[in-house]
């Protein structure tokens, strides 16, 4: 998936209210971003870093700058948009590229599922099992080479987790998907000092049968598109 407009570079003032970033441009002109990541972005955040934005001159728009990327010391990058992943995904899995849910050829996303929750994608064809596709955006990285999700802790991930293991009950297919946004990592796995509880519920829902699949993102300030596969750690 390709950025809208081309992306600029600036540094990192700071972030506040979760959303709002201030940003310095090359020229010196400092102006305030959205940031499109309600986590903790532990690693992330810190003044100084090298960041990429997106211009847009949409009249509607408030902002006239949104975040997209750091750019690390070493030329590796870290994707900070938690809503690129499902659009970039939504149109992997429409080719077919995914090659662990290849055999789906009918593709939706947000389907109501479980208590009071929407599936990222469920997928389905002619003869095969339901499948229902819940997609994580990992972040973190404290290790070298090693991405980590989540990156605080989070109730609503865990209940995915157990929405998925249910599905499995009633003999759909089910699936967790993490998408590695960093150039940097070559495996994954589950911060479980992070979040006790989101590690054991993960750890159910693979013993009850629903798949763990993980790729990670090529990342440039051209665009983010769907790379190899990473290793979850057991």
């Amino acid at each position: 998936m390709q950025f809208d407009r081309p992306l600029v570079p600036a540094r990192l003032i700071r972030r506040y209210k979760r959303f709002l970033a201030d940003m310095r441009l090359e020229d010196g002109q400092e102006v305030v971003a959205h940031c499109p990541n309600p986590g903790s972005m532990m690693g992330l955040a810190e003044p100084g870093l090298r960041a990429w934005l997106e211009p847009n001159d949409d009249p509607r728009k408030k902002l006239k700058y949104g975040w997209r990327l750091v750019e690390h010391t070493d030329g590796h990058f870290t994707g900070i948009d938690t809503a690129l992943p499902n659009r970039m995904l939504k149109a992997a899995l429409e080719a077919r590229a995914v090659p662990a849910l290849a055999a789906y050829p009918e593709v939706r996303a947000e389907v109501k599922y479980g208590a009071k929750s929407r599936v990222d994608f469920l997928l389905s064809g002619a003869g095969l099992p339901d499948c229902y596709v819940e997609v994580k955006s990992v972040t973190l990285c404290r290790t070298p080479g090693l991405a980590e999700f989540p990156d605080a802790k989070t109730v609503r991930g865990a209940r995915h987790m157990g929405e998925l293991a249910a599905m499995v009950a009633e003999g759909h297919r089910a699936a967790v998907l993490f998408l590695v946004q960093r150039t940097d990592a070559a495996r994954m796995g589950v911060a479980g000092d992070i979040d006790p509880g989101y590690a054991a519920a993960f750890a159910a829902a693979r013993a009850a049968g629903v798949e763990v699949i993980c790729h990670r993102c090529a990342i440039s300030p051209e665009g983010v598109t769907l790379d190899a596969p990473v290793a979850v750690l057991d």
